[in-house]
Parts: C-alpha cells; structure tokens; sequence
C-alpha cells in the first residue's frame, strides 16, 4: 500500500513538473549579441530583462519577445539606463526550478536529520498503546499478584483518596522468571483490566552505538509517560540496562553507568501523583544495579514461576478452546507430561497441533496431531 502511494506521488510530481516545463517554455526569438548592441545604438529597444545567462527585451512597436546572450558586462546595465531603456532584472525560470530544488534538498535534509533525531532520543521509538485488549482471563495463574497489582492501580486512580489515610502509591516492580512464562502478558493484561494506558519496551531499545544516546532514551521514555498518565511502563529484558554499574572506563561500561543513573534519576524524579507505574522484566535479578531495586524505586520483586499442573492444565483448555479436540487427547495426561514447559511453549504445541490438524483437511485435533507438535517444539 505504502508502495503503491509513493509511485503516485513520483508519478504525480514528474506530471506537475512536465507541465511547467511546457507551459513556462521559451518562445523567445534568439538575436545575436552584435545585433542587440546595434539595436541599442539605433534606439530600437523598449525595455530589457536581465536574467544569470540571457538578455530577453521587445522592440519598440513590435510585440514579440526577444532574446540574446548575456555577457554579464558590467556596464551594460547603465549604457541601457543612458539610452532610457526599462531595464529589470529577473531570475529565469530554469534558475527558479534550480532554487527550489535546492531548497527542497535542504528541507529533505532537514527532516531526515529530524527522524534521525527522533529515532536516536526515543521520540519515535516508544509507542503508547490504547485501549490495551489483553484482560487477566487471559493470563493463567499468577492470582495473588493479579489481586495485588489492582489494588496498586485503585491507588493510581484515587491518589487522593489514599493519601488521606498516608498510603503512597508504589513506583514499580520487577517480575524476574524464565522467558515464555508471561511477563509481558501479565504487564499488558494488568494495562487492559485498569483500562490504562501502555508503554512497552526492552533493554534493546536503550542500546545505541552513539555515546550518550541511552540515557536520553530513557528520559524520553519517562517524558513521554508523564504526558500519558495514568500510564504503565513495561521494560522487558531489564537486565541488559540494569546492570551493576562499573567504573572500569571503558566505553561500554561507560554508556550502561549512565544509563542506570539516569533511570535511578527518573525513578526518583516522578512522584506517586504523576501516575507513572513501572514493571520491569528480568531472567537474573541477580546482576541488577542495587541501587535499582532498593525499596522507594522498585518496591518489589515477584518471581515468575514454571506453570504447575493445575496452571498447565487451564493453559491447554485456554489455547483450545476454539479448537476441537479427539476423544482420543487427554488434557490431563498432557499437562502432566509437559511438566516443565512454559505458558509460551504450550501456547506454541497447540497452536501447531492446530496447523497440522487444518494442513491434513481435518477439522479435529487429534492425538497424532498433539505428539507431532510436541516432537517440532521440542527443545534441543
């Protein structure tokens, strides 16, 4: 679609151009230099326009349009004046198009320097989510944690309220388990239930080859949330910007010291009424800046465990629920057997039972279907 508009406007602008071209064209009969200064000696000459490279003029009582070479002589003009000839000086209409297609190189660069601009700071990098769809009937488990977070929430709402009895609302949490156990869906469902709105981000996004990059990443990051509130910052793979700062001097170590103060910097900066909640995500707690996850910037940590057999078990019924499934699969067993497995990769085994049930024309899962799926997700 993108395509298809961008030929249009190429195929649009050569069309527009075309027709200045051919509606601006000359039509100016040419005379020669001498002729011309003969003309001025007889006073033949009515009035003349200057232009970088040509001499246009009329004759006196003839209504057509002459022109001849400009010699870029400097005491034309003043023999002209002597002689009582109009004289204007005036850009052509090639030196004209020349103009503005420098300025419109200009401007192109201008806005390619402002997108770059963007791109490096964040601006264009962290996106505000709406209207977050994800609902906790969507995150299986995790129950004490979903009734604690929406407490955590209700303050948000009613900061007002709460401070009257001196509960502040906490700045954040850090959700540390194995990846594809629903961190992120947990943070996005939590968005969806408190109808909230939602920044979703990850240690990646922070890196940059340009020094000093990071740390204004991350004060965008909390600029941008602070003109959304109420509003809940989700950063996955904490541990690639948390990191124990280090001072040994080299540039790497440099730019992640930076980037953790700046944060401990935002974290402290915003107060519990500009309805800014943070939920960070890491496999290792264990390398994170201390100064990190001291109480007063994030309050809490929760682990992410393995789903259990009971968890399994409603992660199979949840991801099949529009499927059909054989007699011959036994959900039970299933979730014994996948004892282990994350919410993600049980997500993945019946979805692709599903694929291979629908590539065989059969509108039922069936239990071939179920151990060909768990034999292409097998973890090596």
């Amino acid at each position: 679609m993108k395509k298809g508009k961008i030929i249009l406007t190429l195929i649009l602008l050569i069309l527009l151009i075309g027709s200045l071209l051919f509606f601006t064209r000359d039509t100016s009969e040419v005379i020669s230099y001498i002729d011309f200064k003969n003309m001025i000696e007889e006073n033949n000459i009515e009035s003349v326009t200057l232009t970088e490279n040509e001499i246009y003029f009329n004759k006196i009582n003839d209504d057509k349009k002459y022109k001849t070479d400009n010699p870029n002589s400097d005491s034309l003009k003043e023999e002209l004046l002597l002689k009582d000839i109009s004289v204007t000086n005036e850009k052509s209409f090639v030196d004209i198009f020349y103009d503005a297609f420098d300025v419109f190189f200009i401007i192109l660069f201008l806005v390619a320097i402002y997108i770059i601009y963007r791109r490096l700071s964040g601006k264009s990098l962290f996106k505000v989510i709406r209207k977050e769809k994800t609902k906790f009937t969507d995150v299986v488990g995790m129950d004490d944690l979903k009734e604690e977070m929406m407490q955590v929430i209700d303050i948000m709402k009613h900061k007002d309220k709460y401070a009257k009895e001196g509960i502040k609302q906490p700045k954040g949490i850090i959700l540390e388990g194995e990846p594809g156990n629903g961190k992120t869906l947990f943070a996005r469902a939590l968005a969806g239930e408190a109808n909230m709105n939602f920044i979703a981000t990850k240690g990646a996004d922070f890196e940059s080859a340009v020094m000093a990059v990071g740390p204004q990443k991350i004060r965008s990051l909390f600029n941008i949330a602070k003109h959304h509130s109420p509003v809940i910052i989700f950063i996955d793979e904490f541990d690639g910007i948390g990191t124990k700062r280090n001072y040994n001097g080299s540039a790497i170590e440099t730019e992640n010291t930076r980037i953790v103060t700046a944060l401990l910097n935002e974290l402290d900066g915003f107060k519990e009424s500009d309805g800014v909640f943070v939920i960070a995500a890491t496999n290792n707690s264990k390398v994170l800046d201390p100064a990190l996850i001291r109480p007063g910037r994030f309050d809490r940590k929760y682990i992410i465990p393995y789903p259990n057999e009971n968890d399994r078990l409603e992660l199979i019924k949840h991801y099949s629920k529009n499927m059909k499934l054989d007699n011959d699969v036994n959900i039970e067993k299933l979730a014994r057997e996948l004892k282990g497995a994350s919410s993600s990769r049980i997500a993945t085994i019946i979805n692709e039972a599903g694929i291979i049930a629908a590539r065989k024309n059969n509108n039922v899962v069936n239990l071939k279907c179920i151990l060909a799926a768990l034999e292409l997700t097998k973890e090596k």
